[in-house]
Order: structure tokens, then sequence, then C-alpha cells
């Protein structure tokens, strides 16, 4: 399986979240996986950042953050110019598929976990 080097934004440390689970399963399945989310902290073995820093060759930013706290996050998730964006359940949000879809960014509506499970990651 080919590794997607994937952004969990809205990364947390909470082992109750779903964005903790993607990135334990992201990072089980072998993709390189960055966590940047509101505090510092660890999933597993990934550290959480807090920084927008800029990262080479994203293929996927997963979104775990309601459209309103995605607004901040707008320029620097085009600024990495990932392959694809996807959207999980809760952070559906038109106005960040029309600036993808402008910059050439695939855009999804799924759930990380369900697509790692079945194999469509």
């Amino acid at each position: 399986m080919e590794n997607k080097k994937t952004l969990v934004l809205g990364a947390s440390s909470n082992p109750e979240r779903y964005s903790y689970l993607a990135v334990n399963k992201l990072n089980k399945f072998n993709h390189t996986v960055i966590g940047i989310g509101k505090r510092k902290g660890k999933a597993g073995d990934i550290e959480i950042d807090t920084e927008q820093k800029p990262i080479e060759g994203i293929d996927t930013i997963t979104l775990y953050l309601n459209p309103q706290n995605q607004k901040q996050y707008y320029d620097y998730i085009l600024s990495l110019n990932p392959k694809r964006i996807i959207f999980n359940p809760g952070t559906e949000n038109d106005e960040l598929y029309t600036l993808a879809k402008q910059n050439g960014i695939e855009v999804m509506e799924a759930c990380t976990l369900v697509l790692l499970s079945t194999g469509q990651y």
C-alpha cells in the first residue's frame, strides 16, 4: 500500500476523539502522519503540534474541525497544496470546498476511519 503523507487537522490527545483514532489508524496502516491541534500532546506515538508550519509533500488533509474553526486554517491548508481534503462527518464546509476546488484539490465527504477499514484510503 502506498504511503500517503497525511495531516490530521484537529488532532487530539484524547483517546475518545475520532481524530485520535484516525492518527493511530493511519500510523498503523504505515502512512506518515502529522497531527496539528488546539493543544500540544500525543496521540499514541505521534506528536500533536499547534503551529501551522510548512510541510512538504502532503497527500491528504483530513479535517476534524467544525467549519467555524476551519476558517483560521484556510490559507495554511491551501499553502500545503494537498492532493485531497477529507471532510469527516460534522466538518462539511461549502466555503472551503469551493476554495479547494478552485485550487485543484480533490474534496471528499467521508470518514477517514471507514476509508482505512475498507481499503479505500
